[in-house]
């Protein structure tokens, strides 16, 4: 009997499949059918895991942790399905892409959505190695879709960089196997997270230290840390604006899930060690991320620094390793992830209206796009912290675990760092809204365009609010099991 993993990657196998065959423009159709079915299919498995209850069979294993990344892939994957439909097709109208591209488009679409949910689904390291290395392969094709120079230079920017370095987490992944080879000996499962988590007292602290340093570093690079980031704005900014959203509130996730899995092993052998290194790069990101937000030009280069400010927010969160600041870093990952598709789209809108990627040649938003305007100013408001937002919710969270944790100087930088953040974003963002436009303005149109971008404004309002009983209940018994403290 099929069980759900293999549904759930079956069924993303399957749509891209599909969108080879089926007729012509239905390629779309295909692919928000198979996302939305992902995610309907992942929900029951889910929440037996946030109940407690882990799917482990054969080369699976799934628990709360991978459950919380793999339902927001699958709702990411769901939204910019719907959004690609309305996008891509002003792009063939504009001359930019023919109806091949669309095809080709699909394809790897699903199979950038498959190779994320392998990630998250596998008890290997070796295994989730490959799969990591599989997002890459696959998504550089979506990263030069249109084919210009500056497309094909940022893909192959992004697929060298990126592949030295998940070739630098392999050598962690070695390290870590060196490290348990005299405990577990020639056991088939020495590279399994449960039997790693379980022999993780007793492996070789300094081949541990060598092991976390080599995974920070190289799954560090796929997550977008400082200073190893140098392909994320290029490849966001080429990037057709729904794979940029997916790049940002998916694949980065795929690279922390894999360095949360070692911060646990490392905390157990070396405690302290693997804490002190994500402070570290996370409070490095947050700051150097800020200092571009404040000088770019370019929207979507700016919406790809402010990714690398949040996972450098969500580094600092599970860094300081409390359960509240754990919470308030699991927390942030579903706001950012929710947040940064909605800005991301809403900036598809105007970049496809008026021609241009430059924010300063953007004038009179509010007339000319007013809903897109409303979408993109609320998801500014979001995205940099203000209340009642999620974004907010889970920043706050962060810093008061940071000073329960007597880490005020911590706390402080985070929020000298969102203080200079908000400062660039609102003055780059809230410019484009204010005077008259100036040219023709096409301005995007149909139900799939604001549909995605309504719902994500309506989820990041929600949780901002209320969060539900069955969601903190979730989080927090992730939070307890990640601390140690059950």
């Amino acid at each position: 009997m099929m069980i759900d993993v293999e549904i759930i990657l079956l069924i993303p196998a399957a749509a891209a499949l599909l969108s080879a065959v089926s007729p012509k423009g239905r390629a779309a159709s295909v692919s928000v059918i198979g996302s939305a079915a992902v995610l309907i299919a992942s929900i029951p498995m889910c929440i037996r895991a946030f109940e407690g209850t882990v799917t482990e069979y054969g080369m699976w294993y799934v628990d709360g942790l991978s459950s919380l990344f793999i339902l927001i892939i699958g709702m990411i994957g769901v939204m910019s399905a719907m959004y690609s439909r309305g996008y891509l097709l002003r792009d063939k109208e504009e001359g930019e892409i023919g109806t091949g591209d669309i095809r080709q488009y699909h394809i790897m679409f699903n199979l950038f959505l498959a190779t994320m949910l392998s990630v998250c689904v596998v008890s290997s390291v070796g295994v989730m190695w490959i799969a990591i290395e599989m997002t890459t392969l696959v998504s550089a094709f979506l990263v030069g879709f249109y084919r210009r120079n500056s497309a094909l230079e940022a893909a192959w920017k992004y697929l060298m960089i990126c592949s030295v370095g998940i070739t630098l987490g392999l050598v962690g992944i070695t390290l870590v196997y060196a490290s348990s080879s005299h405990i577990l000996g020639d056991d088939p499962g020495a590279l399994n997270w449960p039997i790693l988590f379980e022999a993780a007292s007793g492996l070789d602290p300094v081949l541990i230290k060598m092991a976390f340093v080599f995974i920070i570093i190289g799954f560090g690079t796929k997550m977008g840390l400082v200073p190893m980031h140098t392909w994320l704005p290029d490849a966001h900014s080429q990037s057709p604006t729904p794979i940029s959203a997916m790049l940002s509130a998916a694949l980065l996730n795929c690279a922390l899930y894999a360095i949360l899995r070692f911060q646990m092993i490392a905390e157990a052998t070396v405690p302290g060690f693997a804490s002190a290194l994500m402070i570290g790069f996370g409070i490095l990101s947050l700051a150097v991320a800020g200092a571009f937000i404040l000088i770019s030009k370019d929207i979507k280069r700016m919406l790809a620094y402010s990714s690398i400010e949040h996972m450098g927010i969500i580094t600092i969160g599970f860094g300081i390793g409390t359960p509240l600041a754990v919470f308030g870093a699991l927390f942030h990952i579903i706001a950012h992830s929710v947040t940064k598709s909605l800005v991301f789209f809403s900036a598809g809108n105007v970049i496809q209206g008026y021609g241009t990627r430059d924010m300063d040649s953007v004038r009179g938003l509010g007339k000319s796009m007013p809903g897109t305007a409303f979408m993109l100013g609320a998801g500014t408001l979001a995205i940099v912290g203000l209340p009642p937002f999620s974004v907010f919710v889970g920043e706050i969270t962060i810093l008061s675990g940071a000073i329960g944790a007597g880490m005020y100087h911590i706390a402080l930088l985070i929020a000298a760092f969102i203080v200079l953040v908000f400062a660039g974003f609102t003055r780059n963002i809230f410019s484009m809204m204010r005077g008259e436009p100036s040219g023709k303005i096409k301005a995007p149109r149909g139900i799939l365009r604001m549909l995605p971008m309504t719902v994500l404004f309506l989820i990041t309002l929600f949780l901002g609010l209320f969060m539900p009983e069955q969601m903190s209940d979730a989080l927090w018994s992730i939070a307890d099991w990640f601390t140690g403290a059950v």
